[in-house]
């Protein structure tokens, strides 16, 4: 079962665009299994995901991970968090295997037998020797998703995760996120406008309509 105390607390967070304020002490606590950020469009679903990576910088607030502070230690709260978008035009000239037999190095409790499920699940096997832009989109986020499952980051970070997938591949995204529920030490945050059926989310963090 996962541990009741918070791997992730989210301290008076505040950030705002230019003339576009989205948090003002924002304050929520993210323990071990599955969270929902839960918003509609522009309610700043994608930017939470990006402050709690640490790849955004907010105005006031803290952000603190399995006991590391982002604003103290930024390399330290970084190395435990998995994000990133499979969209990037970054990962168009990689192959998708050697993308995925290169996060092992990244992340240390990378779990390879998990990595094979998600690859099957997904039905991933006869993608594996192509570069990443000769993939369409579900596709794509599929690769991704099955690396950041796999992972084990303390901190995982999901944002709007069956964009472009078929209904196969959504209802096994849904079942690998019912078994993350079960996991005691590490943290996925998925970002979505509804809950997805079937996954039993340790907390959710509402954002307001804008």
């Amino acid at each position: 079962m996962p541990s009741p105390s918070p791997l992730l607390q989210i301290d008076s967070l505040r950030f705002a665009y230019p003339e576009v304020p989205l948090f003002d002490g924002l304050s929520a606590q993210v323990p071990a299994g599955a969270t929902l950020v839960l918003g509609g469009d522009s309610s700043g679903k994608t930017t939470l995901l990006r402050l709690l990576a640490g790849e955004l910088a907010a105005g006031a607030g803290q952000l603190v991970l399995q006991g590391v502070a982002l604003q103290s230690a930024p390399a330290d709260y970084r190395a435990q968090v998995f994000w990133g978008d499979p969209r990037a035009v970054t990962l168009d000239e990689q192959g998708v295997r050697d993308w995925l037999a290169a996060l092992p190095a990244r992340y240390p409790r990378f779990d390879a037998a998990a990595l094979a499920l998600h690859i099957e699940g997904f039905e991933l096997q006869e993608h594996m020797h192509k570069r990443f832009l000769m993939l369409s989109t579900g596709t794509r986020r599929k690769v991704w998703t099955a690396g950041a499952l796999a992972s084990n980051a303390a901190l995982t970070l999901l944002d709007e995760p069956v964009a472009g997938l078929d209904k196969p591949s959504i209802q096994y995204l849904q079942r690998a996120l019912a078994a993350v529920a079960d996991e005691p030490d590490r943290a996925v945050v998925v970002a979505h406008y509804d809950a997805l059926a079937g996954v039993p989310w340790q907390a959710t963090i509402a954002l307001p309509d804008r």
